[in-house]
């Protein structure tokens, strides 16, 4: 059986991909030995990275020609306004306010990877747009779903909000919507002789991916 493009751009890009999803950030969580300091720099970052990402839904929308790819950046655009909710309920218990949350200053690792998005999406085509935003919106529902079957019984887990966030069925729905996506895409407009710079894009999004977790380790806004 062929591979999907998704899974190709994985393999292409494989060492920026595991540096990612294998993460001392995902391990700690998953260990549940995350401290709480880190966690809640990176659920702050997050939100204000999800803003960004939003506005990259939206260029999605304005790039797409067809109905259905307009109704696909929508369904992505409501996705990322429903885990803004998340974020806001977890923050909530540190007494953090949305405004609060709002008006934290972005870190440089929530500059780079959210404005690479955007200009993949602004300066190239629908489908480097969207192989950028994968590593995101496809790489939590694999990390979610591999943290959750690892661990098992999540009802006593520091994390297990965060992780049957993205292990559950509506996130795991979302991303197999944007694999399956990206593949029609892909379908419809890539050579062979693209796959290099597309796999090139996926992995520069992986790794800022990386840097991102990095980011909530060093535990600084």
């Amino acid at each position: 059986m062929s591979m999907d493009i998704f899974e190709r751009l994985k393999t292409a890009a494989s060492p920026q991909w595991n540096r990612y999803v294998d993460h001392d950030f995902v391990r700690q969580m998953g260990e549940g030995t995350l401290s709480e300091e880190a966690f809640r720099t990176y659920l702050v970052q997050d939100y204000l990275f999800l803003i960004q990402f939003a506005r990259a839904w939206a260029l999605a929308a304005y790039k797409s020609r067809r109905p259905a790819d307009i109704r696909a950046a929508q369904a992505g655009l409501a996705a990322i306004l429903d885990e803004t909710e998340l974020h806001l309920r977890l923050c909530a218990r540190w007494g953090l306010t949305q405004a609060d949350i709002e008006a934290a200053p972005e870190h440089q690792a929530t500059v780079a990877y959210t404005r690479y998005v955007l200009d993949c999406g602004a300066a190239g085509d629908l489908l480097e747009l969207h192989v950028a935003l994968a590593p995101c919106v496809i790489g939590y529902a694999e990390i979610g779903r591999t943290l959750a079957e690892r661990i098992g019984d999540l009802s006593n887990h520091p994390y297990r909000e965060w992780i049957g966030e993205y292990a559950g069925e509506g996130y795991q729905g979302v991303a197999a919507a944007a694999r399956k996506h990206l593949d029609e895409l892909a379908a419809r407009s890539m050579t062979e002789q693209r796959f290099a710079e597309l796999a090139g894009i996926f992995g520069q999004a992986s790794s800022l991916e990386a840097d991102f977790w990095q980011m909530g380790l060093d535990g600084t806004v």
